[in-house]
Parts: structure tokens; C-alpha cells; sequence
């Protein structure tokens, strides 16, 4: 059987290797001229099931309001004239409510953790090297109403087999001494023992030289340019160079998903939501942090990734530019430096912005909808690196007609 997998980046190039070992002939079509040059060039770096909890939750439609006024918010509204931005506002301001939220949590959070079990999988068999590291996360609280807060997600998010362990400022300099600077500023932390960090980009890359080794061929800077179908199958996929056939088509273009699917009378709720990056140069081992976390109170990710530190915040409904500044930046260039002070040379950053394939809901969606051998894995949202072993294993499942492991209940499209 011959897989076309549209797309290159984290999603596609874990969904390419499970098909390939599964024995189909697979090949990857991706419009940037590397593996993971787009949304997983410079993400967050946090393979992270204990961060699960809902984005869309009763909490973020007063956030957004906030960010007309300030800059500094953890999720910013631009509006524009779009229609689809509207679309989307509304089916997500819909899902920021407990019920939803809850039945949200659940569900990221059983994929999250089948995901990690998948890339363990993957990383034993595979060698694949991309900076990890096992130390587990910490996600730290610097106001008490925050951190008890916090308690009420972590009972959750146990509840769904998640560990987490409740740490004081003290303990959480134990875990990680780096944090002895910040320790006064700190009401407590969660810390997940479970979760991990590496780099996305690098895992990409790795991986996909190991599919090579699997027969995977790869074709770079080749834009989707259409769909061609007869009935309820797909027949071809036309592209800027000619069209390409196989038996089976997996759509992993995230953001640009719906742009191809409509093609196809497919209208799929998928809209991006910009995420902001620096990545600094660590010059003093002793100071710079240990493991990765979120500094939960700025909505702050920090990742140890060999010689240097990623950074990320933000999370920007504004369309599908990934254009930046430099003062898009410097909130989180003053919270990194208050949490490791002259860890990593701050002011020679590299900056990015990448766009996250967000559904309204936050989970991903898997199965075919009108064309039988067309199949979707796309939408994964702020933890699509998380996610992404654990889908790729899933449409690996549904498109060899093999149970998947986790109940599908709320993933599927069709």
C-alpha cells in the first residue's frame, strides 16, 4: 500500500515513520525545504501530559479582554476583517466553560500520555538524539492564589494518571538549584516527574533520516496546490510539481489544513494561534535551569536544550502572519532573566514566531470525513510535540483498520 503524507513537520514526519514500519511504501511532500522549518522549528521544547489541562477554559475570555489594554497578557485578541478569525473566536469562547473544559482535560490528557508512551517507543528503536531530557517538569507559581488554584487542576489532571507533586519555593530549588534567585519571588510549584523536553526541530530531522533508512522518500519545497477526487476517494494530489497519487492520503499541514481541505467541501474548524520564541546562549552552567518548565503566572516555557535556553509565551489570535518584533518579546526576556539571572547571554536572542493549528475544543482530529482514503492528523494546537507520537501511532491504526489503543471518543471527524 502507497501513503502520501502531506506535511513535514513533528506530525508528519512521527506519522510517516509509523506507516513506514508498519511496511507501506511512504512518501512526504512538505512546501518549506527541510523537515520541521515551520511550527515545530523553535516551539517550547516540553513533552508535557501534566500541561494538559483545557486552553479553553472559563478563565481566557477575560484574558482576552485584558490584552486590548495591555501587552503583556498570556493570550492576545487582534481582530481583524476575517471571517474565519470570527468563526473561530465564537466556537472557542463557546468551549471556556467548566463542562467543556473538563471533558477537554480528559482527553488531551489520555492522549498525552499514550503520546509519551508511543515516543519512548520511537526514541528506543529509533536512537533518535534531539537534546532530551527525562528530569521531569516544574510548573511554578509565584502568587498563593495561583498556586491554590493550581491544587484544583492538579487533583484533575491525577485523576486522569497523571503524577504530580506539590513543592515548596525550598523544594523546588532542591529539584532545580538554578532557581535559588527566583525561590523568594515563588508561592510553590507542581512538579510533573513524568514529563520531558527536547528539541522538536532536531527529533524531526533525526526522524526523518530514519525513515529514509525505512524507504520513506521526501520531497521538499513542493507546495499542495489541490486535491483531485473521483467519488469518495482521493485519485491525486496536485502540486507546484504535477500531481502525486498513492492508495492513502494523511493530511498534516496544521494551520494550512483547512485552506486545502475546503478544496473538498471539507470545513474544518482549524485556525492558527501565534506562539513567540527566543532561544539564548548559556553561559554559566551553574545558573541556567536544569529541567524545563512553565512560569505559570506569565504563561513562560523554558527548555534547556544543549548549549543554549528556549523560551516561549504568548498565545496571539491574529491570523496567519508570523511576522515579529522585537518588543513582542520583551516580557519575556525580563521574566527569564528574573528566573535565571546571568544564565544565558539575554541580549543576543533569536527570535521567533511560529502559528499553532488550534481546534476550538484543543484536541486534534484523526479519521476520514467524505473521501474514504483521505485521513487527517492535524489540529494539534500549543502541544502538538507532545501529541504527536501518539497520533501518528493512532492513524496508523485507523488507516490499517486496527483498533487504536485509546478510546477515540471526541477525536474523530467524521
Amino acid at each position: 500500500m502507497k501513503a502520501l503524507v502531506l506535511g513535514c513537520g513533528v506530525i508528519g514526519v512521527t506519522t510517516a515513520y509509523e506507516l513506514a514500519k508498519a511496511g507501506l511504501e511512504v512518501s512526504v511532500i512538505e512546501r518549506e525545504s527541510a523537515p520541521a522549518q515551520f511550527t515545530s522549528f523553535a516551539n517550547a521544547g516540553l513533552v508535557t501530559p501534566a500541561h494538559a489541562y483545557a486552553w479553553a477554559n472559563p478563565s481566557v475570555p477575560l484574558t482576552m479582554l485584558k490584552s486590548f489594554i495591555r501587552n503583556d497578557t498570556s493570550v492576545r485578541f487582534k481582530p481583524s476583517l476575517d471571517p474565519a478569525l470570527w468563526r473561530w473566536t465564537l466556537a472557542f469562547l463557546a468551549q471556556c466553560n467548566k463542562k467543556c473544559a473538563a471533558i477537554t482535560t480528559e482527553r488531551k490528557a489520555k492522549l498525552c500520555l499514550y503520546s509519551l508512551e508511543c515516543l519512548h517507543e520511537i526514541v528506543a528503536d529509533s536512537g533518535v538524539e534531539y537534546d532530551r531530557n527525562t528530569g521531569g517538569l516544574m510548573y511554578s507559581y509565584r502568587a498563593q492564589e495561583s498556586f491554590d488554584g493550581a491544587a484544583t487542576k492538579a487533583d484533575i489532571m491525577r485523576a486522569q494518571g497523571i503524577r504530580l507533586e506539590e513543592l515548596t519555593p525550598d523544594e523546588m530549588v532542591q529539584k532545580d538549584p538554578a532557581l535559588l534567585s527566583a525561590r523568594d519571588d515563588m508561592a510553590g510549584a507542581l512538579f510533573a516527574p513524568d514529563d520531558e523536553s527536547g528539541d522538536a526541530c532536531k527529533f524531526s530531522i533525526g526522524l526523518a533520516k530514519s525513515c529514509e533508512e525505512l524507504g520513506v522518500t521526501f520531497q521538499f519545497n513542493t507546495t499542495v496546490e489541490g486535491i483531485e477526487t473521483d467519488g469518495d476517494r482521493v485519485t491525486g494530489i496536485r502540486t507546484s510539481k504535477g500531481l502525486l497519487t498513492a492508495d492513502v492520503y494523511v493530511l498534516c499541514l496544521g494551520v494550512y489544513t483547512p485552506q486545502i481541505a475546503k478544496h473538498i467541501g471539507m470545513n474544518l474548524p482549524i485556525y492558527p494561534v501565534k506562539g513567540y520564541s527566543m532561544t539564548v546562549r548559556v553561559i554559566d552552567d551553574q545558573l541556567s535551569p536544569g529541567i524545563g518548565g512553565v512560569d505559570e503566572d506569565n504563561l513562560l516555557a523554558y527548555c534547556p536544550m544543549g548549549e543554549h535556553i528556549r523560551v516561549t509565551a504568548t498565545a496571539e489570535i491574529s491570523g496567519y502572519s508570523n511576522a515579529h518584533k522585537p518588543k513582542d518579546f520583551a516580557h519575556m526576556n525580563k521574566v527569564i532573566r528574573s528566573l535565571f539571572p546571568g544564565a544565558a547571554d539575554y541580549d543576543q536572542p533569536k527570535y521567533w514566531a511560529g502559528l499553532r493549528p488550534m481546534t476550538p475544543q484543543g484536541t486534534p482530529y484523526f479519521g476520514t470525513a467524505k473521501h474514504t482514503n483521505l485521513w487527517l492528523n492535524t489540529g494539534h494546537g500549543h502541544i502538538g510535540w507532545t501529541m504527536a507520537a501518539g497520533s501518528a501511532r493512532i492513524t496508523r491504526d485507523l488507516i490499517l483498520q486496527q483498533k487504536p489503543d485509546i478510546d477515540l471518543d471526541g477525536f474523530l471527524i467524521n
